[in-house]
């Protein structure tokens, strides 16, 4: 299989972009953000949208800004608690949706973008593994640096607030890597499945772990387990390779899902 240029290309991405869903599924899940990242994921197709509507030669730039401004938009809305989150992203994702589908559908031409929809992890090149590269390294950093922070906001804001951590501030920046990694994952991974991506290795983790170190850790190693499993899997059955590696971080939630449950007794 690796005698293919293609498929080391392919695998090296998987090696990149699975520890990268790992670390943010964790932060995800804790925070109950599950909802924002499918919202900001869905919100790729107005990005698109917007870019073909002003001309530009590059979708993917302006697929990213503007999903960076969405995740400032949600943050800042769902902030000010005149409407309970969930509603707020529910609403924000809805109309994106609708309006990037509407631009795209015009004269029949959604055929040329339904790709994006299941993603092709086989056409990523290398200068795009560089860029993942990048923001790999620029999310240890981050984590590095402010995650103790945006762990003590998550789990109080007002006290986190009183002890003089910049709350806002870490929310976004938080909002900024997800929308940037998600943005940057959908053409190989595709808009439909690259929530449950971040979602099912953290949530298993969740499962297994009894401290924050393992949660981690557990979430790292069945992100990148069932993203190679996943890619080597999809080659030998000729399956796409995003719902390929999906469907092993689901077996993998259930199989310490009920693996937890026997060994608390229950």
């Amino acid at each position: 299989m690796l005698e293919y240029g293609f498929m080391k290309n392919a695998l090296l991405a998987i090696l990149v972009i699975t520890p990268l869903f790992g670390l943010l599924g964790t932060m995800i899940v804790s925070r109950k953000m599950a909802f924002f990242s499918d919202a900001l994921g869905h919100s790729a197709l107005t990005g698109i949208a917007v870019g073909v509507v002003f001309g530009c030669a590059d979708t993917n730039l302006s697929m990213l800004l503007f999903a960076v401004v969405f995740a400032f938009m949600l943050n800042y809305i769902s902030s000010r608690g005149d409407a309970s989150a969930d509603t707020v992203i529910s609403v924000f994702s809805s109309c994106s949706v609708a309006i990037g589908l509407a631009i795209l559908s015009k004269g029949g031409n959604f055929s040329k973008y339904s790709s994006i929809l299941v993603g092709d992890i086989l056409s990523i090149t290398g200068k795009e593994i560089g860029y993942l590269l990048v923001i790999f390294v620029l999310t240890l950093l981050f984590y590095g640096f402010c995650f103790n922070w945006l762990h003590a906001a998550g789990i109080h804001r007002t006290l986190a607030a009183s002890r003089q951590i910049p709350v806002k501030r870490m929310e976004n920046l938080f909002a900024v890597f997800v929308a940037v990694i998600v943005t940057l994952s959908i053409k190989w991974v595709g808009i439909l499945i690259i929530n449950a991506l971040l979602i099912l290795p953290a949530a298993a983790a969740g499962n297994l772990s009894e401290n924050m170190r393992e949660y981690h850790f557990f979430a790292v190693l069945f992100s990148v387990f069932s993203g190679v499993l996943g890619l080597f899997v999809s080659y030998y059955t000729n399956v796409a390779a995003g719902p390929t590696i999906v469907i092993f971080a689901g077996i993998l939630y259930f199989g310490t899902y009920f693996y937890a449950r026997r060994a608390a007794g229950k």
